[in-house]
């Protein structure tokens, strides 16, 4: 098969992708070229590559295209030749220490490469800009080489250094100016100088400083505003979260009542009349329909408050042990769990039910009874599923009731009682939330005192729906 073939074979097979891959398979492979011929390509490619190298380093361009403007190898190289022409235009009054001032004049700017271009080392930077300002002090005096290009390097050299956050080297650089300014007397000119440098240098120096300090002022100002943007969020999330909760456990438990209060009047009140049966209904309806929107509310006040939070399936009574682990350690008592009967898997509904009848039972016991030991016990029948907690503790008092919460089938809310129980059954939020879960799955559910002492919740669940009849 010819190389065209297979391109077009591969570009119908595969796509662009297999078509690129096979055209470059089936190219035809480069021939080495000979060995004599390799310096002769060498030599054509350098002044290439030279020439790139040289605008590279120009531009200040690194090998990944990063723009690094301007380069301090550039400002260095182009302050040394200043300070070259500026010693050579000044040949005459330098004569006899011609080739010195040249040398002190690129010691005076070069090192400003290493000042700028190595903030990654400090004790290259520090090296450079001690050895610069020597060549400075030594080029003013006693040699008076000191060019304006020197100058110049200096200034930036403290400027940059204060910038940089080395405000202590900065100003001891400054120093050696100022010990000439106050040590030269006889030469004028040389006093002169040294006051000058020392003063523009303590200038630039304190303008670094300053532009340091103002950008460390304002990324702290920056943190703080983000730190504070996040309290709020934080603090808007959590105010969320807790209207959510207030509507989840006052109204959607008052609304749930209407639905349950309407359909219960609606099936047993007898010799209803139809009309009163299909006002119940309605009733009923508009609550279940007011729950749904509820529920979308919830939804949109929770969205930000549960970031990150694991939704997890409806509990059943496969985590029963679970629960009990946890009422365990929480009260410090013995609680057992006896299961009796064949165990069976059951609807999903009569699962939950169970498991918060249990969970509001343990914690009624925990609460008014703490230190009792409880039993939670499962009979799994062929109709129905009973379900009893008993504890030892002091059993129902016979002084007043005092309602706390709304607990609607959950832990959160129960009846706190004088002594431990309630006076009658029907008192108190997590008994009618218990007792209402049972009766949403056709099942009964009744409390009070113990034989022999103690409290009692004991709960039927029909499992099959003809015992729902």
């Amino acid at each position: 098969m010819s190389d065209e073939a297979m391109v077009r074979s591969a570009e119908g097979a595969g796509g662009p992708r297999t078509w690129r891959l096979v055209r470059r398979i089936a190219a035809p492979v480069p021939t080495p070229a000979p060995a004599s011929s390799m310096p002769a390509r060498l030599a054509a490619r350098l002044p290439a590559w030279l020439s790139g190298r040289a605008s590279s380093l120009l531009s200040g361009r690194s090998s990944g295209g990063a723009t690094q403007l301007p380069s301090p190898v550039v400002y260095a190289v182009g302050l040394a030749l200043l300070a070259c022409v500026e010693v050579l235009a000044r040949a005459g009054s330098l004569r006899e220490n011609l080739s010195t001032a040249l040398l002190l004049g690129l010691c005076t700017t070069l090192p400003l490469a290493f000042v700028f271009g190595v903030e990654r080392v400090p004790v290259v930077r520090a090296g450079a800009a001690v050895a610069l300002t020597a060549a400075g002090a030594l080029a003013l005096s006693p040699f008076r080489a000191l060019t304006l290009a020197g100058v110049a390097s200096q200034l930036a050299c403290v400027y940059g250094l204060g910038r940089a956050g080395a405000p202590r080297l900065s100003g001891a650089l400054v120093l050696p100016y100022v010990i000439l300014a106050l040590v030269t007397q006889g030469d004028t000119t040389t006093r002169v100088m040294a006051v000058l440098v020392a003063t523009l240098a303590s200038a630039a120096a304190a303008t670094g400083i300053a532009h340091q300090v103002r950008g460390a002022q304002l990324a702290h100002s920056a943190t703080e505003q983000a730190f504070a943007d996040t309290l709020l969020a934080h603090a808007a999330r959590g105010e969320r979260a807790r209207i959510a909760r207030e509507l989840h456990d006052v109204v959607a438990h008052h609304i749930s009542m209407i639905a349950v209060q309407a359909e219960s009047a609606r099936l047993t009140t007898p010799g209803l009349p139809p009309d009163g049966a299909a006002r119940l209904l309605a009733i009923g309806d508009t609550a279940r329909g007011a729950l749904t929107e509820m529920r979308r509310l919830l939804g949109v006040l929770r969205e930000d408050a549960e970031v990150g939070v694991t939704r997890r399936p409806q509990p059943g009574l496969h985590q029963l042990m679970e629960l009990i682990d946890e009422s365990r350690d929480a009260a410090g008592s013995g609680t057992r769990l006896i299961v009796s009967g064949p165990v069976t898997p059951l609807d999903p509904g009569i699962e939950v039910t169970a498991y918060r009848i249990v969970q509001e039972a343990l914690t009624n016991a925990r609460r008014h009874a703490p230190g009792a030991a409880v039993d939670v016990e499962l009979r799994y029948a062929q109709d129905d599923l009973r379900i009893r907690v008993r504890d030892n503790g002091p059993g129902p008092g016979r002084g007043s009731v005092t309602k706390t919460g709304f607990g609607s089938g959950s832990a959160s809310g129960s009846v706190k009682r004088t002594g431990y129980g309630a006076a009658a059954p029907s008192t108190g939020h997590g008994l009618l939330g218990m007792r209402e879960r049972a009766a949403t799955v056709g099942g009964t559910l009744r409390t009070g005192a113990a034989t022999g002492g103690g409290f009692l919740v004991e709960a039927r669940l029909p499992v099959r729906a003809e015992a729902l009849a």
